[in-house]
């Protein structure tokens, strides 16, 4: 599976098995490996879609962020680049033999940071396009203007010389 940073994700899994099994979830990673937390769900809720159940010895990362079924399914809230990895969900039968299943799940970072840095850069480079711009019509409009002044003071200049006092 990939989601993003601060997307939830949803582990589905369907668990059967004889009388009440304790399941046991657990991430590894190259840097880690931890046990998100044992689960038991209550008799009634084998097989069926409720929340029901304990959840025992969860990892303070995991707090708050964990929510579990009771087909075995686990969802994770808000995640973060540290939960890439591999989940392992083990499911203990009563009569000690167990089962493992895993998914792999790669977390991507939305770069929010590069897009404005490269909308502020872009926008001060438009703005400074405009102000040179600006600067070279003003120039023009200055150049323009002294040849102009200057044509006249030649021409002036030349009439005064040619009309007698």
């Amino acid at each position: 599976m990939t989601r993003s940073v601060q997307e939830d994700v949803f582990f589905s899994v369907r668990v059967t098995c004889q009388g009440v099994p304790t399941l046991q979830w657990t991430f590894m990673s190259g840097a880690v490996s931890r046990s998100i937390g044992s689960w038991q769900p209550d008799s009634s809720d084998i097989g069926g879609g409720g929340g029901g159940g304990s959840f025992s010895n969860i990892t303070a990362d995991y707090v708050d962020r964990v929510e579990t079924y009771a087909n075995g399914s686990l969802g994770l809230a808000r995640l973060r680049l540290a939960d890439a990895g591999f989940y392992v969900l083990t499911v203990t039968e009563d009569s000690g033999s167990s089962k493992d299943s895993g998914f792999v799940l790669k977390v991507n970072e939305v770069i929010y940071e590069d897009l404005q840095y490269l909308s502020v850069s872009a926008l001060v480079l438009f703005c400074l396009a405009g102000l040179l711009m600006l600067s070279m019509w003003l120039l023009n409009r200055a150049y323009k203007n002294i040849k102009a002044c200057r044509r006249r003071r030649e021409q002036n200049g030349n009439e005064t010389e040619l009309q007698p006092l």
